[in-house]
């Protein structure tokens, strides 16, 4: 049974930090790319960055290109989102996913790095990010 666990919201002040985590079991991530989404209230589903380990590459949206780094710890078989300096338009309710990589490039890379609008094919459960001003 693939499971995808542990992400971690919060409330956190504009200029924040937070990590949010996706521990995958049920599967590898030598075989499946990780995205991270998010959807705020009122508002349409937005993919926020990717990663594939096989490839070594990383995708992020413009906006939040340098406050937010994706990593992966392989031996934990776990991606991370770091997120600094979060503003109020953050707030949102994030959740990570998974996706076959079946060629290369991967979800992640190809087609100009739009893997959001790929079919992932596990979901983790959501978690709230506040971020007051």
């Amino acid at each position: 049974e693939v499971q995808l666990a542990g992400v971690w919201g919060g409330l956190v002040q504009a200029g924040g930090s937070l990590r949010l985590s996706c521990a995958a079991s049920g599967l590898t991530l030598d075989d499946y790319s990780i995205g991270w989404f998010r959807q705020a209230p009122g508002k349409e589903r937005e993919g926020i960055s990717c990663i594939s380990v096989p490839e070594g590459a990383t995708t992020y949206t413009d906006s939040v290109k340098g406050r937010f780094t994706i990593s992966s710890d392989v031996a934990k078989n776990t991606v991370y989102l770091q997120m600094n300096g979060l503003e109020p338009e953050d707030t949102a309710v994030y959740f990570c996913a998974a996706t076959w990589i079946t060629f290369f490039p991967g979800p992640c890379t190809r087609n100009s790095g739009t893997y959001y609008k790929e079919s992932f094919d596990y979901r983790g459960q959501g978690t709230l990010v506040t971020v007051s001003s």
